[in-house]
């Protein structure tokens, strides 16, 4: 971690997403929801990327539940000693977004030197710890404790944020030397939002102050805040006694390393125009009313760049990037990443001390969308996808691993600017001829018009095709193709999806749901692109009556089934590197051919329909299966996986949620046994689909209401 700074290349750290945090009386643990706790193999997993160091947890709340009880460091000593074993150096992380045990809270007066006795205990501990965050982001706490009173112990004044503030920090300063008394060679480095504040012109004395505001952390540990500072006599008037601030002058704490969290959303616009924004971001400061949103949805940035040279030039302390991730598609984490990694290495050449940029979060991060507030399980993909509790390498491995044995990682998705950029959205045909498009084989489907649909919201280069474009039963046709588009990878999105009219037209489908993918397959492998094409849950007979994971055997119960059943082995047989994805009874908002719009249809017009209520399956949104599976490619996965959203219903339970959603009578939905559907085709009574791979959908309420949100027929 030391570095001398004629290298140009900062070091690349890694650090998992691990706050405790309280919401009324309820402790939220990230590392249970990551499943962090229950895998002993996550270490050697971050030690394969090659990162120098680990931002890890050895939290208090974890180990110290009871003032006076025992700590058991037993889990943390073999995960620590594994880390050190792999010549990681360890980032010690004691509090995380927390309040504390229970035995204490953020504005307790004792607080500062409870947290110090914890601190020496960790130190007597570990004692070869150099590296140690006492608390993560003191000034993001506080405002979100104490201003806004979103966590515990939910207070919303100005003398709450700073008696809060400063209660971290004092314990900050005596847990470093407490530390110290057992290892002086401690080192601090202390992370904190790099924020910065936009606004329109009647706001701007509001966003001057929120700016200076920012610094507060670093300017009391180093000591600036004397009777001159801009917050010294503001401070006092919230009622804080000046003893509190003198603390800081008489026991000055430069952090070794001051780190700096950089998000997407850590620049902010203050508008006084609330019309113009969701009720969500609407506040105010007293004088004036206002909303707080992303700066970068309005054009607005300052960048990493600029910020951390206001960092560089007010301190002139080494600095670090200790939290970078996007909650986004795979494509737009990979262009966030490497954005700032050129970033860092512009800095250093520039002759700031910059160390390190950081990975972040490594095993992703559950319900930061709602700021920990609620607890949805929405999960948001770090390095590693832990989604359905196991830990599936996503394409940031490979950067990573790049990045911090090499120094570079390139790819042609990378040639796009990400979206943080393109406030007007990039035309799709404007987009570099350097990269390679997407070829969709089936442009006027359901599938196939969705994912160009995708292509253009992630501003990937796409090329679709008809049916007219291209003989899919020609392998001469599909390999002209490729060498005309030079593809990266193709989807298939042509089907015979019938599955009465499959029982009468047998050859046609077999060549249209195994013949054709197989030699698409091939071509794609000849010419080793991606490929992926897509199954159906009906490739199963029903009789398990739990959901079916990528490892049952298909057995089909009617033609469309065995075609499809057949079109995956001939699939991997012809190419193992192809992707099989297995989908189920999927609904999209931009087309008719669907059950969501037929029942909405039915509804809305007074008609009778009929609907089988003894097939339980698990619908799917379209939207979501292409996002997934066109993850999944930019991962280089391959295999059969299932992708569906979690929720098991019956068609008819389905129909009457839909038909109550959209606000109608379902009187006129029949629902009867499926025997009495004169169905040409057998279909199984239990077809749920569920991934034992390591993908999770969102759940199928939330799709739902995501369908009605955005359809547009």
């Amino acid at each position: 971690m030391e570095q001398k700074q004629s290298s140009s290349l900062p070091e690349v750290w890694g650090g998992i997403e691990c706050t405790i945090n309280r919401v009324g009386d309820r402790y939220r643990d990230q590392l249970i929801s990551s499943g962090h706790y229950r895998r002993g193999d996550d270490i050697a997993a971050f030690a394969e990327l090659g990162i120098r160091a680990l931002r890890y947890p050895i939290l208090w709340e974890k180990h110290q539940s009871q003032q006076d009880a025992v700590i058991d460091f037993s889990w943390s000593q073999n995960r620590l000693n594994e880390i050190r074993s792999n010549n990681i150096e360890p980032i010690a992380g004691l509090l995380h977004h927390g309040s504390g045990p229970a035995f204490t809270s953020l504005e307790d007066p004792g607080f500062p030197e409870k947290l110090a006795e914890y601190a020496g205990k960790v130190a007597e501990q570990f004692p070869w710890i150099r590296y140690y965050t006492p608390v993560n982001e003191p000034l993001t706490t506080a405002r979100f404790s104490g201003l806004y009173g979103f966590w515990y112990p939910h207070r919303a004044t100005e003398r709450s944020f700073f008696l809060m503030l400063l209660n971290q920090l004092k314990g900050t300063v005596l847990a470093m030397q407490a530390i110290r008394a057992v290892n002086p060679e401690a080192q601090l480095v202390q992370t904190e939002d790099l924020s910065y504040v936009h606004s329109t012109q009647k706001l701007a004395y509001q966003a001057s102050f929120e700016n200076k505001r920012r610094w507060l952390t670093m300017d009391l540990l180093c000591g600036l805040v004397d009777r001159k500072h801009y917050f010294w006599k503001y401070i006092v008037n919230t009622g804080i006694d000046e003893s509190e601030l003198d603390f800081f002058l008489e026991n000055k704490f430069p952090p070794s390393i001051i780190g700096y969290n950089y998000y997407v959303t850590s620049e902010r616009y203050l508008d006084e125009n609330l019309d113009a924004y969701p009720v969500s971001t609407h506040g105010g400061n007293g004088k004036h009313f206002y909303a707080d949103f992303e700066a970068v949805r309005k054009g607005k940035s300052a960048g990493l760049k600029s910020l951390l040279q206001q960092a560089w030039d007010r301190y002139g302390l080494p600095l670090a990037v200790t939290e970078c991730h996007l909650s986004c598609t795979r494509e737009e984490q990979l262009r966030w990443f490497t954005e700032n990694w050129k970033i860092c290495c512009e800095l250093r050449n520039e002759g700031v001390d910059l160390r390190a940029i950081t990975a972040w979060s490594l095993l992703g991060a559950y319900d930061w969308n709602s700021l920990l507030t609620r607890e949805n399980q929405f999960y948001e993909p770090g390095v590693f996808d832990v989604s359905n509790n196991h830990r599936r390498p996503t394409a940031l491995v490979q950067m990573i691993q790049q990045l911090a044995t090499r120094g570079a990682y390139d790819s042609h998705l990378l040639n796009a600017k990400g979206w943080w950029h393109n406030q007007v959205k990039q035309d799709i045909n404007q987009l570099p001829f350097s990269m390679s498009p997407v070829m969709i084989i089936g442009k006027t489907g359901t599938l196939g018009s969705a994912f160009q649909r995708i292509c253009e919201v992630r501003s990937l280069s796409y090329v679709s095709l008809t049916r007219q474009d291209i003989d899919i039963l020609d392998e001469q046709s599909i390999r002209q193709a490729v060498e005309r588009y030079k593809p990266w990878a193709i989807v298939n999105a042509t089907g015979f999806v019938r599955v009465d009219e499959a029982e009468q037209k047998q050859d046609e489908c077999f060549n249209v749901n195994a013949v054709a993918p197989s030699i698409m397959a091939k071509v794609a492998n000849d010419y080793g692109i991606s490929f992926v094409s897509f199954s159906s849950d009906l490739v199963f007979d029903g009789d398990k009556n739990a959901p079916y994971t990528e490892d049952d055997l298909a057995l089909p119960l009617n033609i469309y089934g065995e075609s499809k059943a057949r079109g995956e082995s001939m699939i991997l047989e012809a190419n193992d590197a192809a992707l099989v994805v297995r989908t189920s009874a999927f609904f999209g908002p931009w087309d008719k051919y669907n059950f969501v719009y037929a029942v909405l249809n039915a509804v809305k017009n007074g008609q009778s329909m009929e609907i089988p209520d003894d097939v339980l399956v698990s619908p799917t949104y379209v939207p979501d299966l292409c996002h997934a599976a066109m993850d999944l490619l930019i991962d280089q996965e391959k295999g059969i996986w299932h992708i569906s959203n979690s929720g098991i219903t019956s068609w008819a339970e389905f129909g009457g949620i839909i038909a109550a959603k959209a606000g109608y009578s379902t009187s006129t939905l029949i629902a009867k046994p499926s025997a009495e559907m004169c169905w040409k085709a057998r279909r199984p009574l239990y077809s749920v689909l569920e991934s034992g791979k390591g993908i999770k959908l969102p759940l199928l309420e939330d799709a739902l209401h995501r369908y009605f949100e955005n359809r547009i027929v």
